[in-house]
């Protein structure tokens, strides 16, 4: 079982930058694919972000590209996503998924961070 908790979100204005960490526990977070996705109040939970096992292959949705960033640390067990320019259309809760791994194991989902961008 792995358990993930995403840290960072918060208030910020638009035009602001968060970076948001999700750290996963046990060993077997190198072999999961790890992707962020958001849920706006009154909306379905949307994919944001993902990167694969080795951090080699991002992807984005078409809103974020080129604002915000995903990256991973396999030795801290932990991804990131940094995001810039933020608009209020970005508010929602943020919530780190590992992908069902190698092993087998997963998916999993944290518990989610609050991420409100005011105007």
């Amino acid at each position: 079982q792995v358990q993930l908790v995403e840290s960072g979100g918060g208030l910020v204005q638009a035009g602001g930058s968060l970076r948001l960490s999700c750290v996963a526990s046990g060993r077997t977070f190198s072999t999961h694919g790890m992707n962020w996705f958001r849920q706006a109040p009154g909306k379905e939970r949307e994919f944001v972000a993902g990167i694969s096992r080795t951090g080699g292959i991002t992807s984005y949705v078409d809103s974020v590209k080129g604002r915000f960033t995903i990256s991973r640390d396999n030795a801290k067990n932990t991804v990131y996503l940094q995001m810039n320019s933020l608009k209020p259309g970005d508010t929602a809760v943020y919530y780190c998924n590992a992908e069902k791994g190698i092993t087998g194991l997963g998916p999993y989902w944290g518990q989610g961070t609050p991420v409100t961008v005011s105007s």
